[in-house]
């Protein structure tokens, strides 16, 4: 009877901590979307400025964001569950007056924060062009932001994206390749280095020409990422490929529910994988949006 009622007390409690982390997010948010996404936030998080790249801790209890209010610059805004309340959006506390700061990550475990920023990586006044930087977390909270190194630092990475064993997807493109020409890369953790960066395009036949913004599931079973058909026009797509036993599927467009003839990129999974985050918006507009994530489950290939 002990064992029974024991039992129950722990069934209980994990129902009620992630009803807890969903409700975190519709504190902000209501109505849940199901199949039809919905603005995330709308009037305090999706403004009339432009939002993109939302991301999560594990307790969903903080979440950072891209805003790029009228005629400024990118900037990273965050925010905090207090007492059951969300505070009010602020700048990160690693903003600055140099430069652009954009595209924040938290890592599935929870102590790194990846961002891009062209803010200098010495001491001078002078930017030395977009590079991608690391916070990490401790007991006394996040610390100074520092510059990724090799083998990043000397080649053009965007939006890293990190899995369960801290390997990073990320776009980028081979030297002499044009910025329209980027692709997904990534790299595995030897020990406590980064080494060798691989291609994705040698196994993925990616569409479209300009590729960015993969996002990949904690345990690398799928890889989100969006598409423009070509350098010239505004729309991009979401699209998604999955691993089946090391080898990876053909891109699956998400959908006309997804995508829509405005651009569609920057997508992220909320932590307990229930929700799917992403950007629709046209040229310097657009808003976060949320929807239901088993749209990734229904794409997923059958046995």
């Amino acid at each position: 009877m002990k064992f029974i009622i024991t039992l129950s007390i722990l069934t209980f409690l994990l129902i009620s901590c992630q009803i807890n982390k969903t409700s975190n997010l519709t504190l902000l948010s209501e109505p849940v979307p199901t199949d039809e996404p919905l603005v995330f936030g709308e009037g305090v998080i999706s403004t009339i400025s432009k939002e993109f790249s939302i991301t999560f801790n594990p307790e969903m209890d903080e979440m950072f964001f891209t805003r790029r209010r009228q005629g400024a610059k990118n900037e990273i805004y965050t925010m905090k569950l207090v007492e059951g309340k969300w505070s009010e959006p602020e700048l990160a506390f690693f903003a600055t007056n140099m430069g652009w700061d954009f595209e924040p990550h938290i890592n599935p475990k929870g102590d790194k924060l990846y961002f891009g920023s062209t803010r200098s990586l010495n001491d001078t006044i002078e930017s030395s062009g977009m590079h991608q930087w690391v916070s990490e977390k401790n007991g006394n909270g996040w610390g100074q932001p520092k510059p990724l190194g090799a083998p990043f630092v000397n080649r053009f990475v965007m939006y890293p994206s990190a899995s369960d064993d801290e390997t990073l997807y990320f776009t980028s493109r081979e030297e002499g390749v044009n910025r329209e020409d980027s692709s997904i890369f990534f790299s595995e953790k030897e020990g406590n280095q980064y080494t060798v960066v691989k291609n994705m395009a040698e196994m993925i036949t990616l569409p479209g020409k300009w590729i960015a913004h993969p996002y990949i599931a904690p345990d690398q079973s799928y890889l989100i990422f969006d598409s423009q058909k070509d350098s010239e026009s505004g729309d991009c797509d979401l699209y998604i490929a999955f691993n089946e036993n090391g080898k990876w599927t053909e891109p699956y467009n998400l959908g006309p529910k997804i995508n829509t003839d405005q651009c569609e990129m920057c997508a992220c999974v909320s932590p307990d994988g229930k929700y799917l985050f992403f950007h629709r918006g046209g040229k310097g507009t657009g808003d976060m949006y949320w929807v239901d994530a088993k749209v990734i489950e229904e794409l997923r290939p059958k046995d």
